[in-house]
Order: C-alpha cells, then structure tokens, then sequence
C-alpha cells in the first residue's frame, strides 16, 4: 500500500465521507425513528442476526453490555423486538417482530434511496468506473480492521456490515469484498459470516 502524497485527496475523501455518512444516517434514524444504533441493530437482526444474543448484538453495532441492554429496551418498548431465551440457558435471545422486520427494511431502503441521491450525480460510465474503486477500499479496508482484531483491539463503530443489505451486495454470489477479504476460500456458513466469523 502506497503512502498519500496528496493531501488534498485525502481531506475531499474524509469531507466527502462525513457528508455521505450524515444524510445516510439521518435517512436511517428518520426510517427507524430511533437514533444511535437501533436502526444497526434492526438491520442486523433482519439480515443476519435474528434471534441472537444480546452480548452479539452489542459486538455488532458497537455498544458496551450496559448500552446494549438499554437499546434493547428502547426497541421492546417500541414494539420491535422480543426477548426470548439463549441458546445456553443462560443468555437472552432478541428477534424481531414483524413490526420491527418492516421497520428494518424501511431503513434499508431509506439507506439505499441516500446513496443513490449522491450517485445521481454521476454519469453510467463513472458509476461503472466507481465500483472497483469502491470494492478496492473496501478490501483494504477489511484487511486493516481484521489486523486490529488479531491485535486485541476492536474497530471503532462495530461491524461493517452491521447495516448492509445482503441482497445488494450479493454476498451468497462471493461478490462482496468485506466477506472475500476475509474468507478468501468460500465455504458455505450456517448464516451469513465472514471466514467462519459473523460480518465486521
């Protein structure tokens, strides 16, 4: 990896990410009508993790235990989620109900109509011309979060795919580049992981 020379490219690449990250997230929280995490968490129980654990539904929306559990009562409260018991007798499970399944792909779609008001801009040509560029930092990306976790440490915000629509990013067809970094050799998981591990 080549160190940047052109610091002007890399300050339109962190404003260009902060603007994109602010109306793709205010479009969420409007489609969620819950701030922070929740609409992280009710994408991943829609996509992933339903009727996972409270403790792995922390680790992927990146909360503490504590923050975790007031989340979930937030989203109970809400009508969106349920408890129910872990797999190990000693945990508690959390799914969604169907209010929460239909609020979770409102945020989906709310997220996907974001994306796309920035893409407008470009012509077919320069989208077609994005999309390797896109796959291409993403893999680095991948790469350098999987580092930190050999390490110890925990990337900042939770999981990558903690908000991803897995049909769009065609994981089942191999094609998404967060999973292929990390499983370079596709085996078919029991739910959707990355290497044997859950999505970061």
């Amino acid at each position: 990896m080549t160190e940047s020379t052109d610091p002007r490219q890399a300050n339109l690449l962190a404003v260009l990410a902060l603007g994109i990250g602010d109306r793709i997230r205010h479009a969420e929280e409007g489609a969620a009508g819950h701030g922070a995490a929740a609409p992280a968490a009710l994408v991943a129980l829609h996509e992933f993790l339903n009727g996972a654990s409270i403790d792995e539904l922390r680790q992927v929306v990146g909360l503490t235990p504590s923050g975790a559990v007031r989340l979930v009562d937030k989203l109970s409260e809400a009508g969106l989620v349920t408890r129910g018991p872990g797999r190990d007798g000693r945990s508690v499970a959390v799914a969604l109900t169907r209010r929460g399944t239909a609020v979770a792909s409102r945020v989906l779609a709310a997220r996907r109509h974001a994306g796309e008001a920035v893409l407008a801009a470009l012509s077919a040509h320069e989208r077609e011309s994005l999309t390797p560029l896109l796959e291409r930092l993403l893999h680095e990306l991948t790469a350098a979060r999987l580092a930190e976790r050999e390490r110890g440490a925990s990337p900042v915000g939770g999981w990558l795919c903690r908000l991803c629509d897995f049909s769009a990013c065609r994981r089942a067809e191999g094609a998404c580049p967060v999973a292929s970094t990390a499983r370079p050799v596709a085996v078919p998981p029991r739910r959707p992981h990355e290497g044997g591990r859950r999505p970061r």
